[in-house]
């Protein structure tokens, strides 16, 4: 005497094994799309990462900058500046300097 339902044991857990495998190979797929999208944003992460470290030097360097025009700025605001360009712009010497030029 067979025992019913044997036949029909072994199909089932052939369906099963396909439907594992079938299940098995769209969440690998869907890993693998995953693992690009992953990827990628890591390339767009460095990518922004080196622009704000290249923005930070250009602020670092527009505050140096920033410096030295206030540092001319004063400077200019001295007597001895407007003794300096006095001399150079308009050739204006002291009263006891002697002044020797080149022949041209």
């Amino acid at each position: 005497m067979k025992k019913p339902g044997k036949g029909k044991g072994k199909k089932k857990i052939g369906y099963n094994y396909l439907g594992m495998i079938g299940i098995t190979t769209i969440a690998l797929i869907l890993l693998g799309g995953l693992m690009v999208q992953s990827k990628a944003l890591e390339r767009r992460l460095d990518y922004y990462d080196s622009k704000a470290a290249a923005l930070e030097t250009s602020i670092e360097n527009e505050k140096e900058r920033t410096k030295d025009i206030d540092a001319q700025k004063e400077y200019m605001k001295t007597d001895e500046y407007v003794e300096e360009a006095a001399r150079e712009k308009l050739g204006l010497v002291k009263d006891n300097e002697i002044v020797f030029q080149e022949e041209k």
